[in-house]
């Protein structure tokens, strides 16, 4: 196989690359080799043609990786000392992030990573942020590519075995089970609601039920995010194989650890980044439930993107909680104010229940792949 210049190919496990070597490859122009451990392949990277390649955050021995330098290869290696794969090809799983907890969370990868970020900045630390962001970036586009996402926002705050916290766990297991792949900021509260209900979709709701009753044991994550982690996996573990769902937290929040019901988490170190990623994925349309400053700022996020979009690109902003959004915290009057006489006027929508806001999603004509639409 010849290997056409030009054309990007990533390379994301020893894997792939003893694969395409085995179908006759001989040059790597445009190759992205992503942390792949390539220690024992030097036999094989001399005899091939490096020109063009970038190799990001490979383990390579010493020999091989000035020999692809001289040979026209760019190698970017990892920054020493930190306790994240920089150019990881995958997203996380909660086990990875979990990855201690029997002992304690304080032990775990989430919480080893955190108490890093926390330390004084310095040009290694910023740029190693970075280069974990941009892969994270990377790694979640092939997650969603070809899949409808559909946002749900809300409180870190909302306990397990409220109603509130029943009610956001069902009306994801409604839309995940009619197609579409719930999104959510990846925290507590009315997130993890929100990837539990995506979580047991393939369950009838009976089973979903079980599983609230169990975590209600564990109210909230305060004052054991070990107790409260650990209720989580039991319920992955009683149920496992659960529907796919993206979880998108940030270390920024350190005090909001991230839900193990998620299967797919790009957690991120910048939350600006973050931000504005989980609201851009969102093209079925995003559902805010009842929640503080961090729900608000999602809103104007999302309404400011709206304002500005084509007619094509503005998705359905539906707020749930006719009291919340107009006397506890009164937004709804400025989004209607933005809204009037353009385009994302006719996309935002207050209701009252969530049984409403399923069937909001499923008129709004940019609600694309909810429940009893053709599209």
């Amino acid at each position: 196989m010849k290997q056409e210049r030009g054309r990007t190919v990533e390379v994301e496990s020893l894997a792939e690359f003893d694969e395409r070597i085995a179908d006759g490859a001989l040059e790597m122009s445009g190759w992205h080799v992503q942390s792949v451990d390539l220690r024992g392949r030097g036999h094989v990277l001399r005899r091939l043609d490096p020109t063009g390649a970038l190799f990001l955050g490979c383990a390579l021995e010493a020999g091989d990786e000035q020999s692809l330098r001289a040979r026209g290869a760019l190698v970017f290696p990892e920054v020493p000392h930190v306790p994240v794969d920089q150019y990881r090809a995958s997203l996380y799983t909660p086990q990875e992030l979990y990855d201690r907890l029997a002992t304690s969370y304080e032990d775990t990868l989430d919480a080893r990573v955190y108490a890093w970020s926390q330390q004084e900045p310095d040009l290694d630390r910023s740029l190693a942020k970075a280069l974990h962001d941009h892969s994270i970036d990377d790694a979640l586009r092939d997650v969603v590519g070809g899949r409808n996402l559909v946002g749900i926002m809300g409180g870190h705050a909302l306990a397990r075995g409220s109603a509130p916290y029943a009610a956001a766990a069902h009306l994801a297991h409604r839309l995940a089970g009619a197609g579409l792949t719930v999104a959510t900021g990846g925290g507590p509260g009315a997130m993890e609601a929100a990837n539990l209900g995506a979580y047991l979709s393939t369950w009838p709701s009976s089973v979903l039920e079980e599983a609230l009753e169990t975590l209600a044991a564990v109210p909230g994550f305060v004052p054991s995010v070990q107790d409260w982690a650990g209720a989580a996996f039991d319920v992955l573990d009683r149920w496992p194989g659960g529907a796919r769902s993206v979880g998108i937290p940030t270390w920024h929040y350190g005090h909001e650890p991230p839900n193990a019901f998620a299967t797919d988490i790009a957690k991120y170190f910048k939350n600006a980044i973050r931000e504005d990623i989980l609201l851009h994925l969102a093209t079925a349309g995003i559902v805010f439930l009842p929640g503080a400053a961090g729900t608000v700022q999602e809103i104007f996020q999302d309404a400011c993107e709206n304002y500005y979009a084509d007619t094509s690109a503005v998705a359905p902003m539906v707020l749930v909680g006719h009291e919340h959004w107009t006397t506890t915290v009164p937004v709804w009057p400025v989004l209607q104010a933005l809204g009037a006489g353009r385009d994302m006027g006719e996309h935002i929508h207050l209701v009252d229940t969530l049984d409403d806001a399923v069937a909001v999603l499923d008129t709004d004509p940019t609600g694309a792949g909810v429940p009893g639409r053709d599209s």
